[in-house]
C-alpha cells in the first residue's frame, strides 16, 4: 500500500517516484513477494498466511525487514498522483494501509511480531478463501490503479458518515444498489429516513 504524505518529499519518507506512467498490463513494483502466486513458494505443513497489523505508515519498512531476514511477504501496491509543493510526482502507496500478508510458520509470525512494527497478529481461520482473495487483488492492481479502499459493508451493518456534507449520521445499512451505493438509514426520533450515499463515504461502527 502506499503512504499519503503532506509536506515531505516522496524519497525523504521511504516511497517511490517514477516520472512516467506504468506500461498496460505492468504491475507496481511491490517491495514484498508474491508468495501465494509465485512457483517454488515454501509449502510445509505449518506455513500457513498471517495477517500483520502494522504500526502506521510503516508497511513499507516492515516488508524489507522481513525481505532481509528472508521471510515471504505480500503488500499491494498501487500507484497514485501526489503534490508535494508544486511538484507532480507518482508514488507507490499500499492498497490497504494498515496491513501486511505475510506467509510462513507461526514463529515466524511471532519473529516479524518483534520487529516493533507490528500491532498484533490477525489469524486467517480461511486460508483458502484468503489465498483466493489475494489472487484477486494481484490479478487488478496489475491492470489498473483505480482502486479505492473502502470498508467491507453488509446489510444491517452499523455504520457512520466520515466525510461529506452528511459527515456524522449515524444508522444502518439497508441494501445495497447496483453501482456499489448504499442505502443508508438513519433514525430520526423515532422514524426513518432513506439516504443514497456512497459506500466510500461511511465506516463500520463496533456494536
Amino acid at each position: 500500500m502506499r503512504q499519503e504524505m503532506t509536506t515531505a518529499s516522496p524519497r525523504e519518507n521511504g516511497e517511490s517516484e517514477t516520472d512516467g506512467a506504468r506500461p498496460a498490463g505492468e504491475p507496481p513494483s511491490a517491495p514484498g513477494a508474491i508468495p501465494a502466486f509465485l512457483p517454488g513458494r515454501s509449502s510445509g505443513k505449518e506455513e500457513r498466511w498471517t495477517v500483520l497489523h502494522v504500526m502506521s505508515r510503516q508497511e513499507k519498512a516492515l516488508v524489507a525487514d522481513l525481505e532481509n531476514r528472508g521471510l515471504a511477504v505480500y503488500l499491494p501496491l498501487v500507484r497514485k498522483t501526489r503534490y508535494f509543493g508544486r511538484r507532480k510526482a507518482t508514488v507507490e502507496m499500499p492498497l490497504f494501509p494498515g496491513y501486511v500478508f505475510f506467509w510462513g510458520t507461526l514463529d515466524q509470525a511471532y519473529e516479524a511480531d518483534r520487529t516493533r512494527r507490528v500491532a498484533n497478529l490477525i489469524p486467517v481461520p480461511d486460508q483458502g478463501t484468503l489465498e483466493q482473495e489475494l489472487r484477486q487483488i494481484h490479478r487488478i492492481t496489475a491492470i489498473t490503479d483505480e482502486l479505492d479502499p473502502c470498508p467491507l459493508l453488509t446489510e444491517g451493518t452499523c455504520v457512520e458518515v466520515i466525510s461529506g456534507p452528511f459527515k456524522g449520521l449515524r444508522g444502518l445499512v439497508k441494501e445495497r444498489t447496483r453501482k456499489n451505493r448504499l442505502i443508508l438509514q438513519v433514525s430520526t426520533v423515532g422514524l426513518a429516513v432513506s439516504l443514497e450515499i456512497e459506500g466510500s463515504l461511511l465506516e463500520p461502527l463496533d456494536r
